[in-house]
């Protein structure tokens, strides 16, 4: 083990060996896990993950490691006039909390002591010289949470440490009273059950968590990559209970089961915020809840990683930096126009671009952009807020949703007045999105003045690479192929794993159709033109079909042929 000692990379190893808390084979098995996976953790965030060590021993053997004081961080070791020292986001990006102050010395707690950049920034926002401790991020967090509480966030690291169903399982019967069901959703199985669905949801990518009460059952289903499967089937008297604490935690009436409500959650997790929007609704069998998870690691991309090719992302660019225009990305929910909206957003984002979104709600935020919900209940909505936008001296404007026939008129008003405007509309294809913005009541020649741009995407499963084989398709999928005169082409799936739950995909990606009119297009918009006649024109001046454009993702064996079929209109 004498390489071990070589490298302050090992250092911690050294302490855990000297202390006896690991063996030479631990470690050894720890460091191949860390090579296998890219070295992408930390090798004490591998024996933790592999119950080799606790995170207090690891926080103990780092601070030795790195010659700093070790201490168990609680809200008694902190100064409540000294926590407010750095502000609350600083302190949760970096899991650092302010303990107290001697003179102009601060002392602070930190999970990763050997971050010197940070200190440096702590002295230029404290004006104090800094002394640091070394404590558990858990421990940091949650006094953090004591002092410095956000409204309406719950913080569901370790959540619990024995995940097994058995723990879910105590409560049997459950009380019909009102009054009693704040207290029963208080108690402890069942403030579990809720942590530890939202905790491997998030865990799993999932997008939504369906609760749902049937005769004498309760499933839970989680949606991952656009596909529903159920997750467990807790025992059905949990049901009220469950259904109340997770009222509680969106702030809703508990005692209305009669009427829908929504609401919202904030959650912590692994340091970052995640937004839950909850909403439960009445049926036969009691209340349904679905939960909604927007997590911002999974709505803020890069255009170049969300499928675009070449030719379309060359073009897409091309629009989104125009002085003035409409740029509108179309598809049914949950086909990513919103993160594609968002992605494009960060790529033109600059000091000197005035940049405002009113959306509803607000799913991501954006450093450097100016966001804006809309308030339905209090008539602040998208016509009323793009109006009030307008004042606000734009260069760029983001609408959630063009919706109506005011919302779509302001936007074309504002894009003939020199702003950018981005927003997303239902239709079924790009040039569709013509014929919808003219049912709004936007005149005609108003479309082909404002509109640049129309991009309509899908999403499609990603074939899983750890069970990924080639195969030959049957003769039903090789005769439409030939039709779109695609010949002699590979095939591949995903046989099912392990990792895939054995459905051969993970992950998702788009298919896009994007159609840029040219002057043709426009001259014939404002005389009047069917639906397929225009489709036909895009084609005929280079717009390449979601299905085409998806064909080049089988042909690279992104997805497969059955996929495209699923989302795609490919009879044309």
């Amino acid at each position: 083990m004498s390489d071990i000692c070589t490298t302050n990379k090992f250092q911690i190893g050294q302490v855990l060996l000297e202390r006896g808390l690991i063996s030479d084979e631990q470690i050894a098995e720890a460091l191949s896990v860390q090579k296998a996976e890219g070295h992408r953790k930390l090798l004490g965030e591998i024996l933790v993950e592999l119950n080799f060590c606790t995170e207090n021993q690891i926080s103990s053997a780092l601070a030795e490691a790195y010659g700093v004081p070790y201490a168990q961080v609680t809200p008694k070791l902190c100064d409540p006039a000294v926590v407010e020292t750095l502000p609350r986001d600083f302190c949760e990006e970096h899991v650092v909390l302010p303990l107290f102050r001697v003179y102009d010395v601060l002392t602070v707690a930190v999970s990763e002591p050997s971050n010197v950049f940070m200190l440096d920034e702590i002295e230029r926002i404290s004006g104090c010289k800094v002394q640091m401790v070394c404590g558990t991020a858990k421990d940091i967090h949650a006094t953090l949470q004591t002092y410095m509480p956000a409204a309406n966030v719950f913080v569901i690291d370790d959540i619990i440490e024995d995940q097994t169903l058995e723990d879910f399982s105590l409560i049997e019967t459950m009380a019909e009273d009102i009054s009693n069901l704040e207290e029963v959703a208080g108690q402890s199985p069942v403030v579990k059950l809720v942590n530890y669905l939202i905790y491997s949801a998030v865990q799993e990518n999932a997008s939504d968590i369906h609760i749902e009460p049937d005769d004498k059952r309760l499933r839970v289903r989680y949606r991952v990559d656009g596909r529903l499967y159920e997750k467990m089937s807790p025992p059905y008297q949990m049901h009220p209970a469950v259904v109340s604490r997770i009222k509680i935690m969106a702030e809703l009436d508990i005692a209305q089961r009669r009427l829908p409500q929504d609401g919202s959650i904030h959650v912590l997790m692994e340091g970052r915020s995640i937004d839950l929007r909850v909403s439960v609704m009445p049926g036969n069998y009691g209340e349904k809840v679905v939960i909604r998870i927007i997590d911002a690691r999974n709505m803020l991309k890069s255009l170049e990683s969300l499928g675009f090719s070449y030719n379309n992302l060359e073009l897409f660019r091309e629009q989104i930096n125009s002085p003035n225009g409409i740029v509108l990305v179309t598809g049914p929910t949950g086909s990513g126009k919103n993160t594609t909206l968002y992605a494009a957003l960060s790529e033109i984002n600059g000091e000197d671009v005035n940049i405002c979104t009113v959306e509803d709600p607000v799913e991501c935020n954006i450093s450097g952009i100016n966001q804006f919900p809309v308030t339905e209940m209090a008539g602040f909505n998208f016509s009323s807020a793009l109006r009030s936008l307008l004042r606000q001296d734009p260069d760029v404007i983001m609408v959630g949703e063009i919706r109506d026939k005011e919302t779509a008129k302001i936007a074309v008003q504002a894009a003939l007045t020199g702003h950018l405007v981005l927003s997303t509309l239902h239709t079924n294809d790009s040039p569709g999105a013509v014929t919808r913005l003219i049912d709004l009541g936007v005149p005609p020649y108003l479309v082909s003045a404002s509109l640049i741009a129309v991009l309509a995407q899908r999403l499609v499963r990603k074939i899983c690479p750890d069970c990924k084989e080639e195969y030959d398709a049957p003769s039903n999928i090789r005769k439409v192929l030939d039709r779109w005169g695609v010949e002699d082409q590979r095939f591949y799936r995903g046989v099912g794993c392990r990792k895939c739950r054995n459905t051969g995909y993970v992950g998702r990606i788009a298919v896009h159709e994007l159609f840029a009119p040219k002057a043709e297009i426009l001259d014939r918009v404002t005389q009047g033109i069917t639906l397929k006649e225009l489709r036909k024109l895009a084609v005929e001046q280079g717009m390449v079909p979601l299905h085409l454009d998806g064909v080049e993702k089988v042909k690279a064996g992104i997805t497969t042929i059955d996929e495209i079929l699923r989302v795609t209109n490919y009879s044309e």
